[in-house]
């Protein structure tokens, strides 16, 4: 993302995405597609699938723009988990070696994350607040998913709990987290 882009003008350009306005993608794509083509190359470890998985994203993120909420958390994280999440499909519908996905999956968790820096950073000590008054094991269930990218059935095995379970943990600990951010 360029310096002169402020989370503030990413937002509005998304905003103004959502509406179908082209010249505001262009600009959007300008601004950030550096780097969410860095995040799909360190998944995917191949320049042409991590081009076409870039692509993917844009269309994802043209065609999904009026889901976009400000919700206080920086927009880059939003670009940033659907272009995080295109490559790991992309690996995953390759039929990967275990080792290969396991591999991904560490690369992508290696760096620091947006989520992760939101929490590292001064923003994120409302977060770490609030996350401090969920239950423990729900607090590490909303921390896997949304910042290590684990999936409910990952969850669900990793805790033991039914997958029922830990959809309607991470829904309830989410409407939790959004009421203590709000108040």
């Amino acid at each position: 993302m360029q310096d002169a882009m402020s989370p503030g003008d990413v937002s509005d350009l998304i905003g103004r995405v959502a509406l179908g306005d082209r010249n505001a993608f262009g600009k959007l794509y300008d601004a950030t597609s550096a780097k969410l083509f860095g995040i799909c190359l360190r998944v995917l470890k191949d320049r042409t699938d991590a081009e076409d998985v870039l692509q993917e994203t844009y269309v994802k993120i043209w065609n999904n723009a009026g889901r976009y909420r400000t919700t206080g958390y920086s927009p880059i994280t939003w670009l940033v988990t659907i272009a995080r999440n295109q490559a790991i499909d992309r690996l995953r519908s390759r039929k990967p070696e275990s080792d290969e996905l396991a591999a991904a999956e560490d690369v992508a968790d290696s760096a620091v994350t947006p989520e992760q820096a939101l929490l590292q950073g001064n923003e994120g000590g409302r977060l770490r607040q609030c996350l401090e008054k969920l239950p423990p094991d729900r607090a590490d269930a909303v921390k896997a998913a949304y910042m290590e990218g684990y999936s409910y059935q990952e969850l669900a095995d990793r805790l033991g709990q039914p997958i029922n379970t830990i959809r309607t943990w991470l829904r309830r600990s989410l409407a939790s987290l959004r009421e203590c951010l709000s108040s």
